[in-house]
């Protein structure tokens, strides 16, 4: 969908029967002008109130004041749509949907409290018990964690396949499949997923098609335009991207986003003002910070393939990627292949994969030990202990999360810096 057309679809959906706030139609950009991406970041869904604000404020307020008795009926009743209480909606926060949503070319957005947050939204709003799940294989071990105990728990079940095996996809398909679900690039691998071949999967049979778009944001890629139906974020990642604030959401159809909304508004999963503010502010230099991650991550990954006592590289950008073409036609953004990398280091001497990947890990001095990612700042972990140890060792295998591995996340510090930070462990295993 271009972002015409996304203009067109908002106009659609903000004109119902019932009566419409001011502050609920008036936007600040003119989304019918054929804006650029890095304007839409800075200056779509603001709202600007009587007081005339140049920035974007942070109503800090749990519920709102109407008119008169006959006001406020007229809100809970639906004949006038308006603020009715935070958990509902708030205009910060429906500044940030406005924003993203333009972004992701998706007519609406839905903010919750998480990225899992969102995932939990999604399961919600569109399974019930008895339903099927298609998902990769290779996803953050939360997600999985969700999916097996927690859905498992309510009758939802699940099979896990390689995100880039299409024909797997094809044969995982059951008469109860009701949702596929895919990390592009996953965590940790930046393994690629075919959207357009796994879409026509899913409509084929009826379902939903969900990309968690974490790693590469709309900056990079926009998977609506692959036949993606509901795009998931963790914007406490590079939507943020300074990691001070937690915070998810779905973006998809007016249709879609209105069964997630349910669920948020009932089950409490909000996005606070503040901390919707806060990725407000991160979207404005989101398209630029992305373009000098992956600067960053390209020479970091041709340093680490390059390197003797590492065994593997596991990133997109390089041209011995199997899935190398595939990221390049998904990827709007040339020679940008999101900054996540996983590399396995070689067990040299003594050492076993584990202490081998530790070492590397421990002998950094400036780049920081964190389960985080998407900051600016650099980060490292080892999946096998942190993010994937909850998952069964089988499924850490499956996933190819080995002992071996480490998870970069690079940063937007001094790229030689980065690099010899990392050359510290590397160049002493012994």
């Amino acid at each position: 969908m271009t972002h015409d057309n996304q203009n067109t679809a908002q106009a659609s959906t903000n004109t119902p029967s019932s009566q419409l706030d001011d502050n609920w139609t008036n936007d600040a950009l003119d989304l019918s002008q054929g804006y650029a991406m890095q304007t839409i970041a800075i200056r779509a869904g603001q709202h600007r109130s009587d007081e005339g604000e140049h920035n974007d404020p942070i109503y800090t307020t749990s519920s709102y004041v109407y008119q008169s008795a006959a006001d406020a009926a007229a809100h809970f009743n639906g004949s006038k749509t308006g603020n009715v209480y935070s958990r509902h909606t708030n205009p910060t926060v429906r500044t940030f949907e406005r924003r993203l949503a333009a972004l992701e070319s998706g007519e609406r957005a839905v903010a919750t409290a998480s990225g899992m947050g969102a995932i939990l939204t999604m399961c919600l709003a569109y399974l019930k018990q008895g339903d099927h799940i298609v998902a990769a294989k290779q996803l953050f071990g939360s997600s999985v964690g969700l999916f097996n105990n927690l859905m498992g728990k309510f009758g939802v079940s699940v099979t896990y396949v390689d995100c880039f095996d299409n024909q797997a996809w094809e044969q995982a398909v059951q008469s109860n499949t009701r949702l596929l679900f895919c990390e592009t690039p996953s965590n940790p691998l930046g393994q690629i997923a075919d959207m357009k071949a796994i879409s026509e999967i899913a409509h084929a049979h009826g379902a939903l098609f969900v990309v968690d778009n974490c790693f590469a944001t709309p900056a990079i890629q926009r998977p609506l335009e692959f036949g993606a139906d509901i795009v998931i974020h963790s914007a406490t990642k590079y939507i943020d991207g300074q990691g001070r604030v937690l915070g998810g959401a779905l973006v998809g159809s007016e249709e879609l986003m209105q069964q997630a909304f349910v669920v948020v508004r009932s089950g409490g999963i909000s996005m606070s003002p503040f901390n919707a503010w806060v990725f407000i502010k991160g979207l404005e230099t989101l398209n630029l910070r992305m373009q000098a991650h992956c600067d960053n991550a390209n020479k970091i990954a041709e340093f680490l393939v390059n390197h003797p006592n590492v065994e593997k590289v596991h990133f997109s950008g390089l041209p011995s990627h199997p899935m190398h073409e595939l990221a390049k036609q998904q990827h709007h953004r040339k020679n940008c292949y999101g900054a996540i990398m996983g590399f396995e280091v070689k067990a040299v001497g003594s050492h076993t994969p584990q202490s081998a990947a530790w070492h590397v890990i421990d002998s950094t001095q400036m780049v920081s030990i964190t389960n985080n990612l998407g900051d600016a700042k650099t980060t490292v972990t080892h999946p096998a202990t942190t993010t994937h140890f909850r998952i069964s060792a089988q499924a850490r295998a499956e996933a190819g999360v080995t002992d071996a591995l480490i998870r970069l996340s690079v940063g937007l510090e001094e790229v030689d810096d980065i690099i010899k930070d990392l050359a510290r462990g590397l160049d002493s295993l012994s």
